[in-house]
């Protein structure tokens, strides 16, 4: 027989709901008084961690004197009246700044923000999803919070940083994979935009942010490099350890930027540069911009397969052997540039055989460079004769100990016709508009950032052999006979060339012909 059950002591309900209110408002006074600890403490912490990047990102050349710097001014806030104290006041108030701005980013994002940010959600939930996940980290049942850990917005209610976490058998090893995500979460946060992806493979994190537009008013200019270093462009100030002092348009010289520099000569990885591009792109500005630098210590060879004519400026000059633009002559340029590689190649091994140091006309370095071989193929297609690709087999692959550097500038159609010898060329240059899949297949690496169909003139990707794939902006090089070339850009040109003095401007007639290559 079940016992029936005791009677419960009545509990007095109204001293237990006083004791919660008075333990949540003394909660909420001790929250307030701390709150500019707290604020203060993220500030402190947010400088910290910012100090930190700035320093990694310092290249090491620069460290010395900014510690030289940084320790000056510790030492004159010291020694000044009243100085620590100051310096502990305007600390304390950077710190409260950061904290502040911190704490705003944390904030409850507004409904429109809210409503794109589910938008991205279920967008990303086909990729990220597992139908046979007990508990999925993407599913239409779920809200947005559970994934997304950071956001930030623009004015124009953009997407400009997102953190996102993703589960741990998503195939993030997979460059597929990878870009379907990469081109979904561009295409829904706003085209036009430069997007970079950080895949933190081991915690699972995706991080979004949008690029700055590289600057386009670089000009060519005298760059700071050591003999056999060639600025191909510029790039973003973290991707690189080093920055050269550049100056813009405007004459500002107060200025530095981060090159992606490319290394020829004897000990060089990558002797040869092939650069891809369609009409306007950008090609034959970066050719200008390195043969401009390539002329106080080299001999350059320049054939003009197009025959555009944006060489005409080089005629004549010191340092130049020859300008070829018709089929006859870029024929007799080519044949003798592989006869000079065959005569350096011997004197170097009949120098090493003797056991004496290679002659000095052999060690000046020799610059070829072809503006769009497969035209000049199709225009000298004779039989009996050596066509141009074939001529640049042996600079090509004997180039190296020859001391010859070939650079070579084709369109994108026209790279499919270029001999196995010119397409083993790794060190390259993507400019102008391409898809992912183009500029995965020429640079052999996904790029970095999502690309872009509206780009200036000379923007692209260039990579380095192994090396990483780098955005790049090609500095301004226009041809200083053109007429559309401002004053500005014709004299930092024309200064550039060996006598200055003495160069011809804008108005006067380009010669049409260019002497024989010198022999030598």
């Amino acid at each position: 027989m079940a016992r029936p059950a005791l009677p419960r002591p009545p509990i007095a309900k109204a001293p237990l709901a006083r004791g919660r209110a008075l333990a949540r408002t003394a909660a909420g006074g001790v929250a307030d008084v701390l709150h500019p600890l707290l604020v203060v403490a993220h500030g402190l912490r947010a400088l910290a961690t910012a100090g930190r990047r700035g320093w990694q990102r310092t290249p090491r050349e620069r460290r010395g004197p900014a510690l030289f710097f940084g320790a000056a001014g510790v030492l004159a806030v010291g020694l000044a009246p009243y100085g620590p104290l100051l310096a502990l006041v305007g600390l304390l108030a950077a710190a409260g700044w950061a904290g502040r701005e911190r704490s705003a980013l944390r904030n409850a994002p507004t409904e429109a923000e809210a409503a794109r940010l589910r938008t991205l959600y279920e967008a990303l939930v086909p990729h990220f999803g597992a139908p046979d996940d007990p508990d999925p980290l993407y599913a239409y049942a779920r809200t947005w919070e559970t994934a997304f850990e950071e956001y930030a917005f623009a004015d124009d209610g953009r997407p400009t940083h997102l953190a996102l976490r993703y589960p741990a058998y998503f195939a993030d090893g997979d460059p597929v994979a990878r870009w379907r995500v990469e081109r979904l979460l561009a295409a829904k946060c706003g085209r036009g935009r430069e997007y970079r992806f950080d895949w933190d493979q081991e915690a699972g994190r995706l991080t979004l942010s949008v690029l700055p537009a590289l600057p386009t008013t670089l000009c060519a200019q005298r760059f700071v490099t050591a003999p056999g270093e060639a600025v191909l462009g510029f790039t973003d100030p973290d991707a690189v350890r080093r920055t050269v002092p550049v100056t813009d348009l405007d004459g500002r010289a107060d200025q530095h930027a981060a090159p992606v520099l490319w290394r020829t000569g004897a000990r060089s990885t990558e002797p040869h540069l092939l650069a891809l591009g369609r009409p306007g792109s950008g090609t034959t500005t970066l050719l200008r911009s390195l043969l401009l630098q390539a002329l106080p210590y080299a001999d350059v060879l320049v054939v003009d397969g197009a025959g555009s004519g944006g060489y005409g400026f080089l005629h004549g000059r010191s340092g130049v052997l020859a300008v070829e633009s018709d089929p006859a002559g870029a024929l007799a340029a080519l044949e003798w540039a592989a006869h000079e590689t065959e005569r350096r190649l011997v004197r170097a091994h009949e120098a090493r055989s003797l056991g004496r140091p290679a002659p000095d006309d052999i060690r000046r370095p020799l610059w070829l460079v072809v503006d769009r071989p497969a035209a000049l193929t199709h225009l000298t297609s004779t039989k009996g004769r050596p066509g141009p690709q074939e001529l640049l087999r042996g600079p090509l692959r004997h180039g190296r100990p020859a001391h010859i550097s070939v650079v070579i500038a084709e369109q994108p159609d026209g790279a499919e016709s270029l001999g196995p010898h010119v397409a083993a060329t790794r060190a390259r240059v993507v400019l102008g508009p391409a898809s992912y899949e183009q500029l995965h297949r020429t640079l052999g690496a996904p790029p970095p950032t999502s690309p872009v169909l509206d780009t200036p003139p000379g923007r692209g990707f260039a990579r380095l052999g192994d090396g990483p794939v780098y955005r790049l902006q090609v500095p301004a090089t226009p041809d200083p006979y053109d007429d559309a070339t401002s004053e500005a850009q014709r004299r930092a040109v024309l200064a550039l060339l060996p006598g200055y003095a003495a160069a011809p401007s804008a108005t006067e007639a380009v010669p049409s012909t260019a002497p024989p290559p010198a022999r030598r």
